[in-house]
């Protein structure tokens, strides 16, 4: 009777081992499936402002390279120098300068 019992858990033991294992293989191959990722706000908000034929968003962040020029031109918004105080100079514009866009009409 003794080698009944044994047996009963030695199949108890292989199902539990083999269950371990396929969970397992489910976790692994679950997390590497690349995920549907769903539209962030910002995103959100830039496909609405695009649908409205806005180029810009209305705060702005100057990058590497542009000029007031440039940016005015891309943003249709003649008058950031009226709309921006804290701006003194066309010349005085760097990386990182937060402005206040107001696009007038589209591209």
């Amino acid at each position: 009777m003794a080698s009944s019992s044994s047996v009963s858990w030695m199949a108890a033991e292989k199902v539990s081992w083999y269950s371990t294992l396929i969970l397992m293989l489910l976790l692994v191959l679950n997390c590497c499936e690349p995920e549907e990722q769903l539209p962030n706000d910002t995103t959100l908000a830039r496909r609405s402002r695009l649908m409205n034929g806005q180029p810009c968003d209305e705060i702005y962040v100057v990058r590497e390279g542009e000029t007031l020029q440039t940016i005015s031109e891309k943003c249709n918004d003649p008058f950031i120098l009226e709309e921006n105080p804290h701006i003194l100079d066309f010349d005085d514009v760097y990386p990182g300068l937060v402005i206040k866009i107001t696009s007038f009409g589209g591209n």
